[in-house]
């Protein structure tokens, strides 16, 4: 990013684990990458001026693999919605679940047993998001990418994204990521940005390379 009007923070789904293979809940849970994930992550040439991570293993083996010569700035607010005793459960599980199933139709005023509420998951990504902006402007810093999981990432995108769309109309795959830029000053990552752009990084030539130049 050339401009120093323009903010850019790019948004990036963790690599793949053995969990998100059998399609099971893990949320808070920690598995590590699978080898397939880590075989699809190669070093990216072009570093922001932060990087943030959630505090999950997941996430974090993901960005040590995409910027291995960089710090990270672990945030807890980053984390997947808590599924509490959901966690590591798949849909076959749960399917025949009365209460689940009423989550699956109502998913912002039902909460899985033991685990997060949506007010409380949408307060809590949202806060970090604000006081990383907070300080990025302290540094004076244009340009940040966040490696967080599907949840928090379609949350950011339903409230920052150009379109209005709530945030189960997101598709994130993992391997995949968005930039989100702002160009007007007043409304530097308070408002809906100005454009996005698709940022997969599972692959060589990624699009990502070329975010920042």
């Amino acid at each position: 990013m050339a401009m120093d009007d323009q903010l850019a923070i790019t948004l990036l789904r963790h690599g793949l684990t053995k969990e998100n293979q059998e399609k099971r809940y893990i949320g808070w849970s920690d598995p590590p990458l699978c080898e397939e994930g880590r075989q699809l992550l190669h070093p990216l040439t072009d570093t922001p001026d932060v990087i943030y991570s959630s505090p999950s293993l997941r996430a974090m083996e993901t960005a040590a693999m995409l910027f291995p010569n960089s710090d990270v700035t672990v945030c807890e607010g980053f984390r997947e919605l808590h599924f509490g005793e959901w966690e590591l459960k798949t849909y076959a599980d749960l399917c025949n679940n009365p209460h689940y199933r009423q989550w699956i139709d109502h998913p912002t005023t039902i909460t899985p047993p033991g685990g997060e509420s949506y007010a409380t998951f949408t307060a809590r990504v949202l806060h970090a998001w604000f006081t990383m902006l907070e300080q990025m402007q302290h540094d004076d810093r244009q340009q940040a990418v966040i490696v967080t999981h599907g949840g928090p990432l379609r949350l950011l995108l339903s409230h920052f994204a150009p379109q209005e769309k709530d945030m189960w109309h997101w598709s994130v795959s993992h391997g995949q990521g968005f930039t989100l830029q702002w160009q007007q000053e007043e409304r530097r990552g308070v408002g809906r940005c100005t454009s996005l752009q698709e940022a997969p990084f599972t692959a060589k030539d990624a699009l990502y390379n070329n975010t920042f130049k």
